[in-house]
């Protein structure tokens, strides 16, 4: 994926973060539980769009505490710090496996972080691993080739839907001719790719294709090798550190302000840094909970903890991924293996179960239905979350602009206006 908002909160919230999940739990009376259930989660937390992310999650283990653990036990999610970097993410990965005894992950965020731990801890761990926010396609394949051994799901839909509506986005926008930028990682690479395939079969003329890498002070080469093609229009997949710089240049180098954007760069970081008057003509693309009671009903929860809006990508998807996760957990027993805790994802996300509400009451239903040998429906953040046998899903889409404050959005697209985005038809 894409890199995650800053999300504005009250001062005191980030001890949500370092409180952990006993919180919820005390306040519901499931303090009585006497043992602990270890999970992992490995989230960029260092990085200003990745906290809230994990805090998203810590929410959902909160929860699911207090409608009363998993198997009788509270649930401890160990956050390690990725800093959005493979290695670091390989290694607390590997930390959390091998000597915190996790018995599964959540994360990455970024393709490019999720894969290494996925196949150099997770499969050989025989370890589920529950990702809110990574997009590249090359999971699929994976799974397809039979090489994620069942143990990858995701909340958040691949980057064949993200650059699919990108392509509609820069066609709605008038734009003929354009300069493309993408972070040089899988997701970018990935997206872009894609995105050139959508945008050349509407006609689209991309003149230039740049991957962009992190963490350099100027990309004032590649903009100026961009501009030198009189493109119409810019297009962004980009993060917001690296994204604010190149911006910034491409304005002053005579860039237009006709820009569209991928979900990465809906953040007050990006904002900010490139200042809101200059971004009035700039649109991008976000995937979307379908519009449905439990998706406003994660809101209203949300907005209630946190005093505000989840404002942003991947805060409903990780809610979502470890919601299911935990749910998982307790189908498949107090003494289920990882690869056990894998084949019971089936049974909390059956269409032909019972549903059960995203908040600890419906964890607390999900236990006694799971008990008494039922399946369940979760109803979440994202609407009913349904895997197919790679581990994805699907969702609807919204184009985004933004505004002195934040953003808001411009149009929604439904889930099967998108797929016949990806069909043509």
């Amino acid at each position: 994926m894409t890199s995650k908002t800053k999300t504005t909160r009250p001062a005191g919230l980030a001890l949500a973060l370092t409180m952990g999940a006993g919180l919820a739990a005390l306040a519901s009376g499931a303090a009585a539980q006497s043992c602990t259930v270890k999970i992992g989660g490995i989230f960029p937390t260092s990085l200003d769009w990745g906290r809230p992310i994990a805090e998203t999650a810590q929410f959902a283990v909160d929860q699911a505490n207090a409608g009363g653990g998993v198997n009788g036990c509270t649930v401890d999610l160990m956050l390690r710090d990725s800093q959005n970097d493979p290695k670091v993410g390989v290694d607390a990965a590997k930390a959390l496996v091998d000597l915190d005894g996790a018995k599964l992950l959540l994360g990455a965020v970024g393709s490019g972080v999720s894969m290494p731990i996925l196949t150099t801890v997770a499969v050989p761990a025989g370890i589920p691993e529950f990702s809110c926010c990574s997009a590249a396609t090359a999971f699929t394949e994976l799974a397809q080739e039979g090489k994620t051994e069942g143990l990858w799901f995701r909340t958040y839909p691949t980057t064949e839907i993200q650059a699919a509506v990108t392509a509609r986005i820069v066609q709605d926008q008038g734009l003929g001719k354009v300069a493309l930028f993408y972070k040089n990682d899988d997701w970018g690479q990935d997206y872009a790719k894609r995105l050139a395939g959508y945008l050349e079969g509407l006609g689209i003329e991309v003149i230039e294709s740049v991957a962009v890498n992190a963490n350099q002070p100027s990309y004032r080469a590649e903009v100026t090798s961009a501009l030198a093609g009189a493109p119409e229009g810019i297009v962004g997949l980009l993060y917001p550190t690296e994204g604010g710089v190149l911006i910034r240049e491409w304005l002053s180098l005579g860039g237009g302000q006709k820009m569209v954007f991928s979900n990465s760069l809906r953040s007050d970081e990006f904002r900010e840094a490139v200042g809101a008057k200059y971004l009035t003509q700039a649109v991008g693309m976000d995937n979307a909970a379908p519009r449905v009671a439990s998706a406003d009903a994660f809101v209203a929860s949300y907005t209630e903890r946190f005093g505000g809006a989840p404002n942003g990508p991947g805060l409903p998807n990780s809610y979502d991924a470890a919601m299911i996760a935990l749910l998982a957990m307790q189908a498949a027993g107090p003494d289920a293996t990882g690869k056990d805790i894998a084949a019971a994802v089936a049974r909390v996300t059956d269409p032909a179960g019972t549903p059960v509400t995203a908040d600890a009451d419906g964890f607390a239903q999900a236990i006694e239905v799971l008990g008494a040998g039922g399946t369940v429906m979760y109803q979440g953040a994202t609407g009913n979350v349904v895997f197919d046998a790679n581990g994805d899903v699907a969702a609807p889409a919204v184009t985004w602009k933004f505004t002195e404050t934040g953003t808001e959005e411009v149009s929604y697209i439904t889930q099967e206006e998108v797929r016949s985005l990806l069909t043509g038809n």
